[in-house]
């Protein structure tokens, strides 16, 4: 999928609202919508190839709690959509796909169950993302309230020989605070594995989604924004003009 750099919009739900957390923390939730639907849809008309959705209630849980909303998404975004947060059963990864998931982004069952990523990465093949979280240079699981000791390399590792299409990495000290996405952590996940790194967490302007277009060469595919498109920082059209700009 990431011949080109890729911009794609998050859709972060917490009963069935579509919100933006800060740093991680359920208890400081922004509510930006009711409709999680028609916020598909507005991404899905001004262009968006690909919507990153989190059931931060089912990472908190281990199992799905916004199924209902994620439904409703599918049914409302032409486009390809990501499905993040408890997903930690092959059950669950089937149930998505034959909700119409397109991939599924594995974090904390990647290393609370490393046969469940494998088994899940050799059924679905080119459709699993794997979600490393960083916080304070330490791998946060469990819809991030967990740290767990193994290292970032080892995390990364594991990923690629389970073989996931591509890494989501996240600064979690900068998410949802647009205080300007962690690109140097993004890159040094890049430069030691083969696979295409998603950068995510802490974007406020334009400028960062060029930075990061210009280390696409480097192994970064692809960034997903959140709060900036609902604070009206700039658009998604914006968004996905800044990624095709010329070079200089």
């Amino acid at each position: 999928m990431f011949e080109q750099f890729t911009v794609i919009p998050a859709i972060d739900l917490k009963g069935g609202e579509v919100v933006r957390l800060y740093r991680g923390d359920m208890t400081r939730a922004t509510i930006y919508a009711s409709d999680p639907a028609t916020t598909a849809r507005k991404f899905a008309e001004q262009g968006a190839e690909l919507i990153h959705i989190v059931d931060l209630d089912g990472a908190i849980a281990g199992g799905l709690r916004n199924f209902d909303a994620i439904g409703k998404i599918r049914r409302a975004a032409n486009c390809r959509i990501d499905i993040s947060g408890g997903l930690r059963m092959i059950e669950t990864v089937r149930q998505v796909a034959a909700a119409g998931a397109d991939f599924f982004s594995i974090g904390s069952a990647a290393f609370l169950d490393p046969e469940f990523l494998t088994g899940a990465c050799a059924e679905f093949p080119g459709r699993v993302f794997g979600s490393l979280d960083v916080r304070d240079g330490r791998l946060a699981i469990r819809g991030w309230v967990e740290t767990t000791p193994l290292s970032l390399n080892e995390a990364a590792e594991r990923f690629q020989q389970a073989g996931v299409a591509a890494v989501i990495v996240t600064d979690i000290s900068r998410d949802g605070t647009q205080c300007g996405p962690n690109i140097s952590l993004s890159c040094e996940i890049a430069t030691r594995i083969r696979l295409p790194v998603i950068l995510s967490g802490g974007v406020a302007s334009l400028d960062d989604v060029r930075a990061a277009r210009r280390q696409f060469t480097q192994g970064i595919a692809g960034i997903i924004i959140g709060r900036a498109l609902y604070e009206s920082r700039f658009t998604l059209r914006d968004a996905l003009a800044a990624a095709t700009e010329t070079i200089a």
